[in-house]
């Protein structure tokens, strides 16, 4: 069941103590095409598992023709792909949402690109062969907990077509270094254009099923619901949204922007799983006007965009959105969900022209 804030309800010491231990991004680091892994956004479901590499092991099995047994070194052996990845967490925007669902409190930071190193996914399962029956692969990490009153693993599952597509990696670099614990040592599983809770990590298990998966953080979590009472539809691909590196400097604690007038140039980043971003406009006050696009620096990863203001003194509310080929544009109200899913309303910055 997801707890929701009472209206007007301060963050909570439930939520206090998830953000303390989860990171995200400062928008000024999206001035990186490809984010330090000291900024990358961070989501730890259960505790950080204290993994020995000389002894760890991917085992894949079930609805298979062969079992494997993998070292780290076994899967660093086969073909490597290095790939540029933006990753969002499901949850990004639930803090802005009223009611406000109890988790991590995320506003718009909870994002990163990173280029990943791994092995496809597809090679291995042919080795193992694949049942013709099979109809997901569920993906199994070492992060143990307890929710929803079970005590179990991290799980989470895939259709076959979706686990086979080329970009689909085994993951054990970002940026060029070996995975650091909190981003999965030594193996996670990367599926680009899907939100990060797809993406396992600490990977232990890969199995094929000739069934659905109807684990905890499958069947019941990451879903877009209204109440406690509907099973809701799965989140999958991530939404459009654009967001801005805010201009100028900011205040202490409140953060509004401040800058003096003239021509500024506001800078941003957008991306979707879904299909290409294809327009970015930005307003000033409710006018909406077209961002400047500058070239892919990858088929999964954002694209930077550029927008021309002449800044007059006084207040302003700067926004920006994004539309994808499929015609998708992010939302000026945002449709709420009970487990405050997928949230890519607009994003909007006040700033002090001078």
């Amino acid at each position: 069941m997801t707890d929701l804030a009472e209206s007007g309800q301060l963050i909570t010491h439930t939520e206090l103590a998830l953000a303390t231990r989860n990171r995200g991004m400062p928008l000024e680091g999206m001035r990186h095409d490809v984010t330090p892994v000291g900024l990358h956004y961070l989501l730890v479901h259960f505790d950080i598992p204290a993994l020995d590499p000389g002894g760890w092991r991917l085992r894949i099995g079930g609805n298979v023709e062969r079992e494997l047994e993998l070292g780290l070194d076994d899967i660093r052996s086969r073909p490597a792909e290095t790939i540029t990845v933006t990753m969002e967490c499901a949850g990004n925007g639930r803090a802005r949402l009223e009611p406000r669902p109890i988790s991590q409190p995320w506003l718009n930071e909870a994002i990163g690109t990173a280029r990943w190193t791994g092995t496809p996914l597809g090679g291995i399962l042919a080795e193992a062969g694949l049942g013709e029956d099979t109809v997901e692969l569920i993906f199994t990490g070492a992060d143990h907990g307890i929710e929803g009153g079970e005590e179990l693993d991290y799980a989470r599952s895939l259709t076959v077509d979706e686990a086979l597509r080329p970009s689909v990696l085994l993951a054990y670099e970002m940026n060029g270094r070996p995975l650091e614990p909190q981003h999965g040592f030594p193996l996670r599983l990367l599926v680009p254009g899907w939100y990060g809770m797809t993406s396992v990590k600490w990977l232990t298990r890969i199995e094929a099923v000739t069934e659905p998966f109807e684990g905890y953080h499958q069947a019941v979590a990451y879903h877009f619901q209204t109440d406690d009472e509907e099973p809701g539809e799965p989140v999958s691909r991530m939404r459009p949204r654009a967001l801005m590196i805010p201009p100028g400097f900011p205040d202490f604690p409140e953060r509004t922007r401040h800058l003096d007038r003239g021509a500024v140039t506001v800078r941003g980043r957008a991306w979707s799983g879904r299909a290409p971003i294809e327009r970015v406009e930005v307003s000033c006050d409710g006018v909406w006007r077209d961002a400047t696009l500058t070239e892919p620096i990858g088929e999964w990863a954002w694209r930077g965009w550029s927008w021309e203001w002449d800044a007059t003194p006084g207040p302003h509310v700067l926004a920006c959105r994004a539309t994808d080929a499929s015609g998708d544009r992010q939302p000026l109200v945002q449709p709420w969900n009970l487990q405050g899913m997928s949230n890519n309303l607009v994003q909007e910055v006040g700033v002090l022209v001078r």
